[in-house]
């Protein structure tokens, strides 16, 4: 499935590059993880990082989140290089990141982790708009966080993000563990965001979701993005993706 070919990482003809990743490196203690890392996200877009567990996908993103121990190369936000800056510096710039595991807090309800995180910009969404988004969180905000179902955990997740006003959003395997009625809902959730203007950097293993709402693809190969897709090329190819996954 490799195929390493750097002209298909450049910023399209005409498009707003918010984010670009070129020659990622990045570390945990010793372990040397990603190797070259390229990437671009255009105004507007929602893209997808696709690969084999393992292959780098959850440190590419917590490496633009400044989450990362140690990070080479450049990752440029905004047109403002934020490589070594703090997680917080980099989300009051306008990114916001929804990590795998959801980070919902135990010891406060669905309503004290919704209000949690402070407002960035003016742009928001209202809790009204939140809820008609994921209206079974407006029935739970005096339950506690963690006694939510895993779909609703996910949905609390998101809509945590969404208040901040941030509009560049990474989102980490969103519908991971969740049952396909609950993955529906994401994606059309996530369909709707994107409607919304939101630009969205996306890891996802299920394709028949990456599918539904995604323009183009990267694959993610040893801590290196080895081919870029486009969404045509990804349901033509299915097949022979799902088998590179799966080996």
């Amino acid at each position: 499935m490799t195929k390493t070919a750097s002209v298909v990482f450049q910023s399209q003809p005409n498009a707003k590059a918010l984010l670009e990743v070129k020659n990622l490196n990045a570390w945990y203690g010793e372990s040397h993880i990603l190797h070259g890392v390229d990437l671009v996200l255009n105004e507007g877009e929602l893209v997808v990082l696709i690969g084999k567990n393992g292959a780098g996908k959850t440190t590419t993103l917590r490496s633009i989140m400044g989450i990362a121990p140690r990070a080479t190369g450049s990752i440029t936000l905004f047109s403002n290089q934020v490589l070594g800056k703090t997680p917080d510096a980099i989300a009051r710039m306008g990114l916001a990141y929804c990590p795998e595991e959801r980070a919902i807090f135990s010891s406060l309800t669905v309503e004290e982790n919704l209000l949690l995180p402070p407002t960035i910009a003016p742009n928001g969404m209202t809790l009204d708009e939140i809820f008609q988004l994921f209206p079974n969180l407006r029935e739970r905000l005096s339950t506690q966080g963690t006694k939510l179902s895993g779909g609703e955990q996910q949905m609390l997740a998101i809509a945590r993000i969404l208040r901040t006003g941030s509009r560049l959003l990474l989102l980490d395997e969103p519908t991971e563990g969740l049952a396909p009625v609950i993955v529906d809902q994401i994606a059309n959730t996530i369909a709707l965001l994107k409607r919304k203007g939101f630009t969205i950097l996306l890891v996802e293993q299920n394709l028949s979701f990456a599918t539904k709402v995604m323009d183009r693809v990267y694959l993610v190969e040893q801590g290196r993005t080895v081919r870029m897709m486009d969404r045509d090329e990804v349901v033509s190819k299915r097949g022979e993706l799902e088998a590179w996954l799966s080996v």
